[in-house]
């Protein structure tokens, strides 16, 4: 396993995407949804990170994060306060899409989690996947519209990895969740404010913890171009 830093990590990125640096700000184009590739190592190549974690390191197709502590994605509702920290790593992809990857995490502290985000802004945004509390995992969807509302179900298992998938159709966002890859569950459709791009990608944080390791891989896009 290779260990690169962030900022050979960048520098390759730029590489593959054709991003630019001006007055210290990284400029990225989007590519049209017909452009874009689908395997896993092409993807990451198309990928860029908002918060960065604690450390990144690639094998092939296999990305291991390290989340930093007191991370989270959250807007007001019952906490009351709002909360937009968590690691998120993406690209922007037009039109109608389908996305997923395979997940894992060492999960332990309260509310440790790792998995799939749709975002339009700060305000409007999907993330699903594990999520840890009350001593074991559960698959966990929140949507937000100004506000985050929060469904959970048991995971589907109590170790290893899990698939997940978001596919989004006009104005809504599906999530399903799968153990094999193959067949997958529909845990929860919702609402997405129609937007002509969205971001899509990878997500973690610690909300309560000190950080956590967590790791994606079989990372697949399949788009319409709509």
């Amino acid at each position: 396993m290779t260990h690169i830093s962030r900022r050979q990590f960048t520098a390759h990125m730029f590489a593959l995407t054709g991003a630019t640096l001006l007055g210290g700000q990284t400029l990225w184009a989007a590519v049209p949804a017909e452009e874009l590739p689908s395997s896993s190592s092409q993807l990451l190549g198309h990928m860029k990170w908002l918060n960065e974690p604690a450390s990144v390191t690639i094998s092939g197709e296999r990305l291991v994060v390290r989340a930093r502590g007191k991370t989270d994605f959250w807007r007001k509702t019952f906490y009351g306060y709002d909360t937009d920290n968590g690691h998120f790593f993406h690209l922007p992809v037009s039109g109608d899409f389908s996305f997923e990857a395979r997940i894992d995490g060492e999960y332990a502290a309260l509310y440790d989690q790792a998995g799939l985000m749709v975002r339009i802004d700060a305000k409007n945004w999907v993330k699903c996947g594990t999520e840890f509390f009350d001593h074991s995992r559960h698959a966990s969807v929140v949507f937000t519209r100004e506000f985050s509302d929060w469904s959970t179900m048991n995971d589907l298992a109590t170790t290893g990895p899990v698939w997940w998938r978001v596919v989004r159709k006009a104005d809504s966002l599906e999530t399903l969740c799968s153990r094999d890859g193959k067949n997958f569950t529909s845990v929860r459709m919702g609402y997405l404010v129609p937007s002509a791009t969205a971001e899509v990608g990878i997500m973690c944080a610690a909300p309560e913890g000190e950080g956590f390791q967590c790791i994606f891989d079989n990372l697949k896009l399949t788009t319409t171009g709509k």
